[in-house]
């Protein structure tokens, strides 16, 4: 049988802006088609951000999340709510989506750490609104707060609900905070570990960088643990390969690239997921569905959510 890898599909997030590139969505029904999108190219999850539909900023807010997930149930994926929101809101903010809705999966960063958005100013110069311009230059002074104490209380206040989590790890620093979580009683079952590479203030994009973060993942989990990777911008279709080879899983998405190749702008996150079915196929392996990823990570169900 074929290897089974779980793709995972960011439909929008909170980095990129509007003015970035007329496909991000933004709009609740952009947001739903954008999910539908996914879905049906092959995405078991689809991890979600809300925005302010008319100004393109990031929504946090309990409203703007239930007027997405509803519809994006219905694609029968599992459901994965952000918790880390946007780097300029507190925790509070960022956890209420998840505390709210139950869902089955919720993303949590494994720590604080400087995310540095500005350097896109050089690519983008001529943003058309301002809150766009000031959203890459205030991250010149911008550290994005995880502590322990946050930690502690995302987990705290979700685990309880039978949420389970998509740690996101920027740096080898983070996998370390995990197994201290793990030891403390915080975290319980299989861990499934998202390393993220290339973002500015975190690890680089190399192979190099990537064969540090799995060794690191090994040493302070062992094997009882589901790696995942998303690489950055033009970094993501290289090191999604670089994981399906060394037996690790993917996302992609708008979140994380806004490209489907060198100058192209991706119109869906669908493009991205095409190219990584066809990378899993050259290698043997095919893209796990909903449920089969719902039984790897130990899921409670889409029936046991509040939406």
């Amino acid at each position: 049988m074929s290897r089974k890898v779980i793709v995972t599909a960011a439909l929008t997030g909170a980095i990129h802006t509007p003015g970035m590139s007329p496909h991000l969505p933004v709009t609740p029904e952009q947001i739903v088609a954008e999910g539908r999108r996914a879905a049906e190219a092959g995405a078991a999850i689809l991890h979600i951000h809300a925005r302010d539909p008319e100004s393109g900023r990031p929504d946090q807010s309990v409203e703007a999340f239930g007027r997405i997930l509803p519809a994006l149930k219905e694609t029968g994926a599992v459901l994965n709510i952000t918790t880390g929101g946007s780097p300029f809101m507190k925790v509070e903010e960022r956890v209420a989506p998840a505390a709210h809705f139950r869902p089955e999966l919720a993303s949590l960063n494994m720590g604080s750490m400087n995310f540095g958005l500005y350097p896109m100013q050089a690519r983008y110069p001529d943003l058309p609104n301002e809150w766009e311009n000031a959203h890459l230059e205030g991250s010149r002074d911008l550290v994005f707060r995880n502590t322990f104490a946050d930690i502690e209380h995302v987990l705290g206040t979700c685990a309880p609900n039978g949420t389970r989590f998509e740690f996101e790890c920027y740096d080898t620093a983070h996998l370390r905070n995990l197994r201290h979580m793990i030891d403390r009683g915080f975290v319980t079952g299989t861990p499934f570990v998202q390393t993220v590479f290339g973002l500015l203030g975190g690890i680089g994009a190399d192979p190099e960088d990537v064969t540090v973060m799995r060794a690191m993942a090994r040493r302070q989990l062992g094997d009882d643990h589901l790696w995942s990777v998303l690489g950055a911008g033009a970094s993501q279709l290289r090191i999604a390969a670089m994981s399906a080879a060394m037996g690790g899983h993917v996302r992609v998405g708008l979140e994380d690239s806004l490209w489907a190749g060198p100058g192209v702008l991706a119109e869906s996150a669908a493009q991205q997921i095409a190219s990584v079915a066809s990378i899993l196929d050259g290698l043997g392996m095919a893209m796990a569905t909903p449920d089969e990823a719902r039984d790897m990570l130990g899921l409670k169900g889409a029936g046991e959510v509040n939406f």
